[in-house]
């Protein structure tokens, strides 16, 4: 075997010793104890919190198969798009037969829905007073999509695209709303 020099064995004690040294030091410190964050409470009195009411997954799924049905019994094929109040999909149900546009328009309309709390007829309405409203992204003027409100207040949005008219949609977004009472 050969022997280290004095300057290779001075090298490997001083990487072990701090080898050694840091591991004491991750020791140490992990056995230390740390404090809890302190937790905000949601009361009435903190100004700083807000609580929201949402649908839940269930209760959108719901909405969207009574949508479903509704259209089924006028022997209609519709697609279905239920969001949140920030627009973001909770559920789609995409029926049987449904054309290949409507998965797109019904997620428009439901959107735009809940960002107006107002029916997407009532909203394509106000075009001809504010015709630059269908250049928001996202959105759809087009009749077929409801607003889910509760206390007032839009918490998400129903959309229907497929049927032959924008009416038709609509009144099935609304069979989806009702469900949601029942």
């Amino acid at each position: 075997m050969k022997k280290l020099s004095l300057r290779a064995r001075v090298l490997t004690g001083a990487v072990a010793a701090a080898a050694v040294g840091t591991f004491q030091v991750a020791s140490a410190s992990a056995s230390t104890p740390t404090a809890a964050p302190t937790a905000v409470e949601a009361d009435a009195a903190n100004r700083n919190l807000q609580q929201t009411t949402h649908l839940t997954v269930a209760a959108a799924t719901k909405a969207a198969q009574a949508t479903l049905d509704a259209a089924k019994k006028e022997n209609q094929r519709v697609s279905v798009a239920v969001v949140d109040r920030n627009g973001n999909t909770i559920v789609t149900l995409r029926g049987d037969g449904s054309g290949p546009q409507a998965y797109e328009s019904a997620m428009k309309k439901a959107y735009t829905a809940v960002s107006w709390n107002a029916p997407t007829s009532e909203l394509a309405k106000r075009l001809t007073n504010a015709p630059t409203l269908k250049d928001i992204p996202g959105t759809l003027f087009l009749a077929g999509g409801a607003p889910v409100t509760a206390k007032g207040a839009p918490i998400a949005g129903i959309g229907v695209a497929g049927a032959p008219s924008g009416d038709l949609d609509e009144k099935f977004a609304q069979a989806g709303v009702a469900s949601l009472g029942r």
